[in-house]
């Protein structure tokens, strides 16, 4: 049941991102006009960065739960510092992807 609402909420996201992207205000950007630099430039900034920040935080306050309820049990303190190790780990990667389409473009002179 539990792996069913997973399946299916992820289902409903990807279905919804092409709808949340296109609701963006394009109109405003410098130069005008529609085209897919500037869909993808406001799909990063406006919706998957913010989304991303969030699930780092929430992720970081996890495994601080995690650290707090463990009670001395070393299985339980091996689980909370590999969440704060794949959290680290998951900034850094989100990180480096934000910066490729700004070296992309610096490098292709858009």
């Amino acid at each position: 049941m539990h792996k069913k609402l997973v399946t299916s909420s992820v289902f409903v996201i990807l279905l919804a991102l092409p709808f949340v992207v296109f609701a963006i205000n394009i109109s405003g950007t410098p130069g005008g006009g529609l085209s897919i630099v500037n869909i993808i430039d406001r799909a990063f900034s406006k919706l998957l960065w913010p989304l991303f920040a969030g699930f780092a935080v929430i992720m970081f306050i996890f495994a601080g739960f995690l650290f707090l309820s463990s009670k001395g049990d070393p299985a339980k303190i091996t689980l909370a510092r590999d969440s704060v190790t794949w959290g680290a780990i998951g900034v850094i990667v989100a990180l480096i992807s934000v910066s490729i389409p700004f070296i992309i473009k610096t490098a292709l002179g858009v």
